[in-house]
């Protein structure tokens, strides 16, 4: 379970009691016991009532709203409030503010209105834990911490002075001394060596690209330089309270913090997920999603700590979910590893820049809305599911990710700035064509389970590991894919990957020298695709097109599974198959259509022998986890239509108590929950 505390499905939402009257809070608890509600996340934007001027505080607000959630049966997941310093800070400390590669200060009005590395709102950022810690340290309510909010989501890296000296120091404790970083960052490229520490400077606008390794190692730095303040926190938390579970709420497939690094800091891995209503891949997005939550916490189960009722506040058009999706996604992120369901937040507000954001208590009265009903619904459904805590998923496939190679891949100068890999969340086009999503959604539309993994993790539990485009690659990791597919593995790699190590410096001795040997062949050169070209893939099947890229491969052992059609490399292999040891490694040298990617996938997942929990009719989604002899199927129906499902057992429907046997109904975004018996 998440929290001793809350020995159940955790289910609640972002609580913002500082918005509303006192009189308000009594008709939020009633709300909360009619809904089931049984956790609230507490203070996270609070820091200017709870310190209103320096060293002057006002804790009797939050003690009472403690005492009363405490007496009707909530619990609370406290925050420390440093989200968003209260203004006195940036009028008395105005180098407190952030300040862009271009320069400009960011001022308060908005949030997270702070440098990282600002020695001013670390001491009072860390005065003000401190004395929360200590005040709520024995609480009855206390269930949780929650530290911070959203870390990176505004301000993921700061261009001033003060962040510059962090940047210098941690150079220095990354290289030692001048002579390697002039190597790692090859400045003897534009006469660029350095002789003095103080020379160097963040990745500031500069006339044309900057150094590649320079701007690498400030993304490692920022990433490393929230991670300091998150620390910072936790420390004075544990101190104050060793058994309590500590989280900082992720954003999915946040590029500017190395979640990895990130999540081996945390008691408890928890997700803000905004999928949008309208977008047809939603669910896709959604559960890829929800599969890095519960990789990066090691299979442990995980909170949403934020979703939507209805609708987001900040997109250009804020699509409503449609009655029945809310559950559904809920269900969901339950499926694949969440023992949590929160929302941002209780009760909508009546004023500020998120007014328009849905919550469970809407604008109108409740009782006459459709969204409180479904929340009263899902506080119902959650509240059966307590048999499935501490059940985890089983997957058979990983899918790399590495931030350092995500950093380097998308960085300027490249063959082709068009290869992402992951498209922004606005960005439909861009997801198709985005490299993970290319790799897992045919295995998402296939019900194959998938965890990600990083490059240099232990891949021994899998049939199958896809690798997308890892352009940047350390020695470790690639020993451990070579050992990999030596020990009997399949392999499944993408174009540009084994390019360069871990300064971006090229691999020399022929493209991709670290996997020439497994793959069984060379790339001579890339031919990156101009916007709107393609190809044809002859091979296999039917006729296929590709687009984006193509390798010039030459193998070297490797044996061809398709060929490009046209152009000067017609006839040159596009798809090719090697036996390496004991295992297999296939190579995509372009990006293939949706058409041939899904095929060629399950055929390699087949090979594999990694299989779906079920065979189900296409929108339906299966997900199984297991707690020793207790296994339990997840049934989702993502379509506009009712389906029929066949069972291959006799189960229990966990959300209805309904014995199922043979044929299993399910309407148009519909769920089941079942014990197999």
């Amino acid at each position: 379970m998440i929290t001793p505390k809350v020995p159940h499905v955790i289910y609640g939402g972002d609580y913002n009691p500082e918005q509303w009257p006192e009189p308000v809070w009594a008709e939020d608890v009633r709300l909360m016991r009619e809904a089931n509600v049984n956790l609230v996340s507490v203070g996270i934007f609070s820091w200017a009532k709870l310190e209103p001027q320096p060293d002057e505080y006002d804790f009797g607000w939050l003690d009472r709203l403690l005492d009363l959630l405490h007496e009707n049966g909530v619990m609370a997941n406290l925050a420390t409030a440093t989200a968003s310093p209260p203004p006195w800070l940036a009028r008395l400390h105005p180098e407190s503010l952030p300040v862009t590669k271009d320069g400009v200060v960011l001022h308060p009005g908005a949030r997270q209105h702070y440098c990282p590395s600002s020695a001013a709102y670390r001491e009072r950022a860390a005065g003000l834990v401190g004395r929360i810690a200590d005040r709520y340290r024995g609480h009855p309510a206390l269930a949780m911490w929650h530290v911070n909010n959203e870390y990176g989501c505004h301000v993921s890296e700061c261009y001033c002075d003060a962040s510059a000296a962090h940047f210098r120091r941690w150079l220095e404790d990354r290289y030692g001394d001048l002579e390697r970083l002039n190597e790692a960052w090859g400045t003897a490229f534009w006469s660029q060596r350095y002789g003095r520490w103080d020379e160097i400077l963040p990745p500031r606008s500069a006339p044309t690209f900057a150094n590649p390794t320079q701007q690498l190692d400030f993304r490692r730095f920022s990433s490393d330089a929230l991670l300091e303040l998150y620390e910072t926190e936790k420390g004075i938390l544990r101190g104050a309270t060793p058994e309590m579970p500590i989280t900082t709420n992720f954003m999915g497939f946040f590029k500017p913090l190395d979640y990895w690094k990130w999540a081996a800091r945390e008691d408890v891995v928890s997700d803000d997920s905004y999928p949008d209503p309208s977008d047809p891949d939603a669910p896709v997005r959604a559960a890829m999603q929800r599969d890095l939550m519960r990789s990066l916490g090691g299979g442990d189960p995980w909170v949403l700590m934020e979703q939507t009722t209805v609708r987001v506040n900040w997109r250009q058009r804020n699509a409503p979910k449609r009655p029945g999706m809310m559950r559904l996604w809920s269900l969901q992120a339950v499926a694949r590893g969440a023992e949590g369901v929160m929302f941002f937040q209780w009760r909508q507000s009546k004023a500020g820049a998120e007014k328009f954001h849905s919550a469970m208590v809407p604008h109108s009265e409740p009782e006459e809305s459709r969204s409180w009903q479904e929340v009263k619904r899902l506080g119902e459904d959650l509240r059966k599911l307590d048999g499935l805590l501490g059940a985890r998923g089983e997957a058979e496939v990983a899918i790399l990710l590495d931030w350092n190679n995500w950093w380097a891949l998308e960085l300027d100068a490249k063959p082709s700035t068009a290869v992402r890999m992951v498209a922004p969340s606005h960005s439909r086009a861009g997801f198709a064509r985005s490299v993970l999503h290319s790799c897992y959604k045919p295995l998402f539309e296939a019900n194959v389970p998938v965890d990600f993994a990083h490059p240099e993790a232990d891949l021994s539990p899998y049939k199958l590991v896809v690798v997308p485009n890892l352009y940047l690659v350390t020695d470790g990791a690639a020993d451990n894919l070579n050992r990999f597919v030596r020990d009997g593995g399949s392999l499944l790699m993408s174009f540009f990957s084994g390019v360069v190590d871990e300064n971006d410096h090229v691999r020399l001795g022929g493209y991709p020298a670290p996997f020439r040997e497994m793959l069984g062949l060379r790339i001579e050169d890339f031919v990156p695709m101009a916007e709107g070209e393609e190809n044809g893939i002859v091979g296999g099947e039917g006729s296929h097109t590709c687009d984006l890229w193509a390798d010039l491969i030459h193998p070297e052992g490797a044996e061809t599974l398709a060929s490009f059609a046209e152009g000067f490399y017609a006839g040159m292999p596009a798809v090719t198959r090697n036996t390496f040891g004991n295992g297999v490694a296939y190579y995509l040298g372009t990006h293939p259509d949706a058409r041939y990617t899904k095929a060629f996938l399950q055929g390699v997942c087949a090979e594999a022998g990694a299989q779906a929990p079920l065979r189900v009719s296409s929108g339906v989604e299966v997900v199984r986890r297991r707690a020793g002899d207790v296994s339990i199927l997840f049934v989702l129906n993502h379509g506009e239509e009712a389906v029929d499902v066949e069972l291959e057992g006799p189960a229990l429907d966990l959300l209805t108590g309904a014995e199922r046997v043979g044929t299993l109904r399910l309407e148009p975004l519909g769920a089941a929950v079942l014990r197999e018996q």
